[in-house]
């Protein structure tokens, strides 16, 4: 008989034997077999807890989604001025704990199988969505609406190239120049547009 309050616990340990089985072996090679032998456990665990690969990976990227955004309300919870509010997000999509190999690439094998199923092209239209949201919200008030739409998709897109980019790289990708990088450009629009 499992022991009361055990199922966090094993989601959990499955969901980060996902992300380092994905990083060693690629989401083509990670398997039920490998997923469940990193977590040490059962395969069977796995199919109890979540049914099979695909929604291992699905729960493995809500996770990490619903983690962004524990850190981004953290860190909100702190900014007083949308400034302060922008480099919240920008910071958040550079936490250290995961803008690493290991989540890197996961995001990159997440991102590879979005077009290929329903379930993660909604997550991953949460995310993007969520993402140029909260960025427009906050350049509306320092600028004209449209140059906000134009500054937040620039932004956006930095910050998921930069992703790529570190999950396509060996070692760790370096978290302070990418925060800098994404915020240097966002302060150079801001200097060339129109003030509110």
């Amino acid at each position: 008989m499992p022991k009361v309050g055990m199922q966090p616990v094993r989601r959990r340990q499955l969901i980060d034997a996902t992300i380092e089985t994905i990083h060693r072996h690629g989401f083509a090679d990670t398997t039920i077999s490998r997923i469940a032998s990193a977590a040490g456990m059962s395969s069977g665990i796995i199919s109890h807890y979540f049914g099979g690969k695909n929604a291992l990976l699905e729960a493995t990227m809500r996770f990490l989604m619903q983690e962004l955004r524990n850190d981004y309300l953290m860190r909100l919870d702190r900014a007083k001025t949308p400034i302060d509010r922008l480099e919240a997000i920008v910071n958040t999509n550079f936490n250290e704990e995961q803008f690493t190999p290991q989540v890197t690439v996961a995001w990159l094998s997440f991102w590879a199988q979005v077009p290929f199923s329903k379930a993660l092209h909604r997550i991953n239209s949460i995310y993007f969505q969520r993402l140029a949201s909260n960025l427009r919200h906050e350049l509306r008030q320092l600028t004209t609406d449209q140059r906000a739409d134009e500054i937040s998709a620039a932004m956006a897109a930095m910050i998921d190239g930069i992703w790529v980019r570190s999950g396509l790289s060996s070692g760790r990708a370096d978290v302070g120049a990418a925060r800098v990088m994404v915020l240097g450009t966002m302060h150079l629009y801001l200097a060339n547009s129109p003030a509110r």
